[in-house]
């Protein structure tokens, strides 16, 4: 969703939209496993960083207003980086 690169799914972070009280927020979903539609992205915060400046999360997600994405970036913080790889490298 940020930087628009496509990867392998096993290399994408699942993101979903959860009804609270003030309206959406987003949840990271490393299983998979949460119910509703799902957008992904790289698990890094730069790729996140040009989602949330494009507004990509609303329209990815189908979401009217701008969801909150607290939960998402501490989550993105807290993960180790991770290598970059390149089209048909093989890790």
């Amino acid at each position: 969703m940020g930087c628009r690169q496509r990867a392998p799914a096993n290399e994408l972070l699942r993101i979903v939209a959860i009804d609270d009280e003030a309206g959406h927020s987003l949840r990271p979903d490393p299983s998979r496993r949460l119910p509703g539609r799902g957008a992904n992205m790289h698990p890094d915060p730069a790729c996140f960083a040009q989602a949330v400046r494009r507004r990509a999360f609303g329209r990815a997600l189908r979401l009217a207003g701008v969801p909150d994405d607290g939960a998402l970036a501490e989550y993105l913080t807290r993960q180790p980086p991770r290598p970059a790889t390149r089209s048909g490298e093989v890790r």
